[in-house]
């Protein structure tokens, strides 16, 4: 179900398992590899011993012993010869039978390093996009919770670098956004003819110039209660039932969680937070008027103020909905995710 970019040491990830970028020995190595050897004990070594070693692409399951996770699931990936050996499919076949191994071991969050992007010299950006393919096509049909670990500076890196064109939205976005700001002010500054705090205006005066001001105070509290507006549940629920979509495959696509989405349904007067709004609004593929509206009804709104904000933006004006591709740059620019 839902895919998730963190920054964190792989050995501290609190999930059910973690995967282990491991060697066809199993039996240890550098890097990830060893790093989690070290912090689970001479116990997981003993097991491993057991295995009879791994093929690359291939993935075995071992317990946890003294890491925060039940199991370590290891898989071998393929050493980088120019992408003319079959690394592309060695690579997805590892994160595929890793989701496999934990599925049958029942499994409900699983934490991948990114696979043989080490000293196996598999490009970066390459494998970040292996890596995310294969999870989602595993998590269409599967509820589960992923993480891709990025810890390392050339990973971060790696994650950035693909969203250049929205880095410039950005930069266009703050610009006018900082001289909207200065005009703003500018126009705010108080002249002669203006009125000022404390400065008394009677009541009559007052309804002159706003004719409707009398007609509001007149209204009761039932007449303004009947004005109510559809809610955010209720429009969600009708944008689905427009697009023509289940209840299963919205929340998949907003990388919801399946209890969340219940807590929605189960209770029309729910509040989202502003990330999950969004995160629906991209699985049904709402312009951007649409979004500032499910947005409204939740109590929130888009500003070019806020990076995460203009980013939101930035795909949706451009026909991007896929919500991973979205959380990757969300990722790469240090914001708050989308989904879980």
């Amino acid at each position: 179900m839902p895919l998730l970019f963190v920054r964190n040491d792989i050995t501290k990830m609190q999930v059910d398992a973690i995967v282990n970028a491991a060697n066809k020995t199993l039996l240890g190595g550098g890097g990830v590899d060893g790093s989690i050897h070290r912090a689970a004990g001479a116990k997981l070594l003993k097991q491993c011993l057991t295995l009879g070693g791994c093929k690359t692409g291939e993935a075995k399951r071992t317990d946890g012993f003294n890491l925060p996770c039940r199991y370590v699931i290891h898989t071998v990936g393929p050493v980088w010869h120019g992408g003319q050996r079959g690394e592309e499919e060695l690579l997805s076949s590892c994160y595929r039978r890793s989701l496999e191994i934990a599925a049958a071991s029942d499994c409900e969050s699983v934490a991948f390093p990114l696979i043989s992007a080490g000293v196996y010299g598999y490009p970066r950006a390459q494998a970040l996009d292996v890596a995310v393919r294969t999870i989602q096509a595993f998590l269409q049909t599967h509820d589960m919770t992923v993480y891709i670990v990025l810890f390392d500076r050339e990973s971060l890196q790696a994650a950035a670098s693909k969203f250049g064109e929205v880095q410039a939205y950005i930069n266009d976005r703050y610009v006018q956004q900082a001289e909207l700001s200065d005009e703003r002010y500018r126009a705010s500054r108080p002249s002669p003819k203006r009125r000022t705090w404390g400065q008394y205006v009677p009541r009559e005066t007052e309804d002159a110039a706003c004719p409707t001001a009398a007609a509001f105070r007149e209204e009761t509290l039932d007449d303004l209660l009947q004005q109510l507006d559809e809610s955010f549940a209720q429009m969600l629920f009708r944008k689905i039932d427009e697009k023509g979509l289940t209840d299963v495959q919205c929340y998949k696509r907003a990388n919801i969680d399946r209890k969340l989405f219940s807590k929605i349904r189960s209770n029309p007067a729910y509040k989202p937070g502003k990330q999950t709004v969004i995160a629906f609004a991209i699985a049904l593929e709402l312009s951007l008027e649409e979004t500032k509206e499910m947005l409204l009804k939740a109590g929130y709104a888009l500003s070019h103020s806020s990076e995460f904000d203009i980013i939101i933006e930035f795909f949706i004006v451009h026909g991007k909905y896929d919500v991973t591709e979205i959380n990757e740059a969300l990722f790469a620019f240090d914001q708050k995710l989308l989904g879980a």
